[in-house]
């Protein structure tokens, strides 16, 4: 197994944390989600997904990281739009409709998030559809481990079918229903910082589509999910210059106008040193 890079030995850190605090908040089968995070971290072929996403993604096409890095960072950031969602007292799509539990949804999401950007180890264009192609065998696999008895049947195709509609519905270009589904949605939005642009930038290329994404996208500085003063949720981007507003604008704001969750949450940008602008999504 290649070596973990320091970045992701500390996304991975903060990402363990992050599961373990939800759950915390989950009730006799709060140890489900730890298992979970074990299993998919040390997979030899997710594993490999991911490193060959990166490889696809930044040296053959010229864009940003779609690996581990960026597959981790959005798998804590969905986890934790989730815990703040339920905090508020917000159900999950299998709470309300009482298919499942609050750890059935936290499985769905960390699935998806984990495994959302596989398909770029085949292509750009559709690689939400190709991530479902290559994924569906490997979620059931490890559900099979997870639940190995027949009485969880119904149990492991909610957990995967929810899991497939967030991998699916990603890009927002096919629309997803449940708020599992959503908070992948955002999640990916979300991971938009200086970071996440800062390798395809170093490596030398002619002017190229994709380069304004690139560099919109090292201009962002932070981006802070927590609760929000008139919705539950609140996102706060910084940036150290006016180009991070067209990653806003073309990216995070259609992510979220296409959620299910976008009517629980309050979005503010702006340039360090002046003052926020409040979007309405």
């Amino acid at each position: 197994m290649e070596t973990k890079s320091p970045k992701e030995q500390q996304v991975e850190a903060k990402l363990r944390k992050q599961v373990e605090d939800l759950a915390s908040q989950c009730a006799a089968d709060g140890d489900l989600p730890v298992r979970l995070l074990d299993i998919l971290l040390e997979h030899p072929e997710i594993t490999a997904l991911q490193n060959y996403a990166n490889t696809v993604s930044i040296t053959r096409i010229g864009l940003n990281d779609h690996g581990p890095v960026h597959m981790k960072t959005v798998a804590r950031n969905a986890l934790k739009i989730l815990g703040i969602l339920h905090e508020a007292g917000v159900q999950t799509c299998v709470e309300k409709e009482q298919t499942g539990t609050f750890t059935d949804s936290i499985l769905a999401v960390m699935f998806a998030a984990m495994l959302h950007d596989s398909g770029m180890t085949i292509a750009r264009k559709n690689h939400e559809l190709y991530s479902g192609i290559i994924c569906h065998a490997l979620i059931s696999d490890i559900l099979l481990q997870l639940f190995p008895e027949e009485k969880d049947t119904m149990r492991r195709v909610v957990i995967r079918s929810l899991a497939m509609e967030g991998i699916l519905g990603h890009m927002g270009s096919h629309p997803v229903h449940s708020i599992e589904a959503g908070v992948i949605l955002i999640a990916d939005g979300c991971d938009m910082t200086k970071g996440r642009a800062r390798i395809a930038l170093e490596i030398p290329t002619e002017p190229a589509v994709g380069d304004m994404h690139k560099y919109s996208a090292h201009s962002i500085e932070k981006v802070k999910i927590h609760r929000g003063e008139n919705r539950p949720l609140k996102i706060e981007v910084t940036m150290k210059s006016e180009v991070g507003f067209f990653q806003i604008e073309a990216v995070l704001i259609p992510k979220i106008q296409a959620s299910p969750v976008r009517g629980l949450v309050e979005l503010y940008a702006g340039v360090e040193g002046e003052e926020m602008k409040r979007y309405v999504v």
